[in-house]
């Protein structure tokens, strides 16, 4: 690995743009080196994650929006739909909206927690998409998927986008397009330019988080999917992009960032050097935001030592500055306590979190979110007697430059109403790599068949996993088996409203 240092110039003092980041990220990425055997394993694990959590929201009402909207862009020779018989195919671009939404709509995939956070299995889609219309072997989808996670890694580790309220979608968009170029064996010029591109057009707000949080949550990384792939079509057409787009005087760092004296230091795999970073990233073992995946499992675990809840006098969670502004009472928002809470809103509520996770010793994808579960009264009860505490310890830990003692979780210090306390913490979830019970093949392997069984048959199941395993010697043009197709009548989700693709006239 080797340090680059950015920082912001003077338009008349810019360097070559050899010596610009998004040039630095674009040849990283596109450096064909051959991938570890452990970051292979890793790469097919994350694609059969991505697969389960997309199939268990296929009735969801964003997942079924977008897949309404892909399906009105057919393309003979595009991508597969996930759930939608293999032989319909749209463009690409299409595709990857609409199976990206389906990824990320019960924020149960894999996760990346740095100086920024966001969840880099969003990025599998596009490149899949992509490689699917563009006929290209397995071997090199997992080039893509590498490089993807390397570039989005680089940056979520060195460049805090959530400190100044800008949504991750720009480290996962630069990622995509570094995916996309590393399968295709682009260019570095064409990477380049489409880094500069997608930059550029998904700086947004992190208001889709915050508040009443909407269906937009969803449809967020699927946007940047889009925008990705269309920044490289319009790269390949020799198309130049806004540039620098890190280092300028007008740049995301000059003006929405830490400012024109800011420096950044991001750490970069060196010519020749594997790609790893995807071993830095964990998935989920709870269908909720994340930072509470610590707090569940922490949950349960006290559950059977608390018994009568009815007796507690409140619940204090002392953790980072993180999980205390972004799912914590240190968000100020107040829809984080009402009942009647969208999904969304209560998936970024750490105290209705670990108030159901108490009371059931479990959590559910969907149970754990119904409407009649919000409402309960002794749920309310307790959840509305949690707050969350930032706590300096925890966030020396958050940041700790020795990866073996960082930690995303806390101290809880539990009081009853006779006055008796009860404290117990936790570095990290049970699923992340030094955890309880960290994820390997037959975890995955487990959380697949758990959630696909619900709408794909095991038939199907198990020719979607053979194709997974097989991933690395899959060959040209045998991407369309990446895919799993559900019986029609599952797709078929009552209450959709037609939009503008829909529309033939008068």
């Amino acid at each position: 690995m080797y340090e680059h240092r950015v920082q912001v110039y003077p338009s008349a003092a810019t360097p070559p743009r050899e010596e610009l980041l998004a040039w630095r990220l674009a040849r990283v990425a596109t450096d064909p080196v051959p991938l570890d055997e452990d970051v292979s394993d890793m790469i097919i694990n994350r694609v059969i994650d991505n697969a389960g959590v997309a199939l268990a929201a296929l009735r969801r009402h964003p997942v079924a929006t977008a897949r309404a909207q892909a399906l009105a862009h057919p393309h003979d020779g595009g991508a597969t739909v996930v759930g939608v018989d293999a032989s319909i195919r749209v463009h690409c671009e299409w595709a990857a909206w609409a199976n990206a939404t389906a990824v990320r709509e019960l924020d149960f995939h894999d996760t990346f927690l740095s100086a920024d956070m966001n969840h880099p299995g969003d990025m599998i889609s596009s490149i899949v998409a992509v490689g699917q219309q563009c006929g290209v072997d397995g071997a090199h989808v997992m080039l893509g998927v590498a490089a993807a996670y390397e570039i989005s890694g680089a940056l979520t580790s060195a460049i805090s986008l959530h400190t100044h309220r800008i949504d991750h979608l720009p480290h996962i968009a630069a990622g995509m397009v570094a995916g996309i170029g590393a399968m295709l064996s682009l260019p570095v010029e064409v990477v380049f330019q489409a880094i500069n591109h997608v930059v550029h057009v998904t700086i947004t707000t992190r208001q889709s988080r915050k508040g009443e949080i909407s269906t937009w949550k969803a449809h967020a990384p699927a946007h940047a999917s889009k925008l990705a792939i269309e920044a490289v079509d319009r790269a390949l057409r020799a198309e130049t992009s806004p540039s620098p787009i890190y280092e300028g005087d007008d740049s995301i760092i000059a003006w929405l960032l830490d400012g024109p004296d800011a420096t950044y230091t991001v750490r970069l795999a060196a010519p020749g050097e594997t790609k790893r970073a995807i071993l830095d990233t964990y998935t989920k073992a709870h269908s909720a935001e994340i930072q509470a995946q610590p707090w569940i499992d922490l949950a349960i675990r006290l559950r059977e030592r608390l018994g009568d809840l009815s007796e507690v006098h409140d619940i204090v969670i002392y953790t980072s500055y993180h999980t205390h502004r972004v799912i914590g009472s240190g968000s100020g928002d107040p829809q984080k306590l009402r009942p009647d809470a969208s999904r969304e809103t209560l998936d970024h509520s750490l105290s209705y979190i670990f108030a159901v996770a108490l009371q059931d010793g479990a959590w559910h994808h969907e149970r754990s979110y119904s409407p009649e579960r919000a409402a309960r009264t002794h749920t309310v009860s307790l959840w509305h007697r949690i707050r969350t505490v930032e706590d300096e310890y925890w966030n020396a830990r958050y940041h700790d430059p020795d990866p073996s003692r960082r930690a995303f979780g806390g101290r809880v210090v539990i009081t009853m109403r006779d006055g008796r306390t009860l404290e117990d913490e936790i570095d990290v979830a049970d699923a992340h790599p030094r955890g309880a019970r960290p994820f390997r093949r037959n975890e995955y392997l487990a959380k697949f068949t758990s959630l696909a069984s619900q709408h794909a048959s095991q038939s199907e199941r198990e020719r979607f996993l053979a194709a997974c395993v097989a991933l690395p010697t899959l060959g040209s043009g045998r991407l369309g088996e990446l895919h799993v197709t559900v019986p029609v009548r599952i797709l078929d989700v009552v209450g959709l409203s037609a939009g503008l693709f829909e529309r033939r006239g008068h």
